[in-house]
């Protein structure tokens, strides 16, 4: 089942805002940096695995340089790091569209 989480790394002051798919995996991901909350991050699996499928090394090193990397592997313990929480479905989508403006893309 998809679930929407956050945790906040203090030592970065960064707020990591994820969808994680059934297997426990980051679908999507926001970053969120600093008291202005200036997003850093918004990267998608489906265009990291399309790009990696169809495009070459540089197409793949632009979009990591305007929508950020992608966190692979299990998202398994982030959940319980002290000030993760649970999001709803709405609050995700409206920082996703937040900082895909914010980063340069519509999507």
């Amino acid at each position: 089942m998809t679930s929407w989480f956050r945790t906040y790394y203090e030592d970065e002051d960064l707020w990591l805002y994820f969808e994680a798919d059934d297997a426990g995996w980051a679908a999507r991901q926001v970053e969120v940096r600093g008291a202005d909350s200036r997003p850093v991050t918004a990267a998608s699996l489906e265009e990291v695995s399309h790009l990696r499928g169809h495009a070459d090394l540089a197409a793949m090193g632009r979009y990591e340089r305007q929508y950020g990397v992608l966190a692979e592997g299990s998202l398994e313990g982030r959940q319980d790091q002290p000030q993760a929480a649970e999001i709803s479905v709405e609050e995700f989508e409206k920082l996703w569209v937040q900082a895909r403006r914010a980063l340069g893309g519509s999507r």
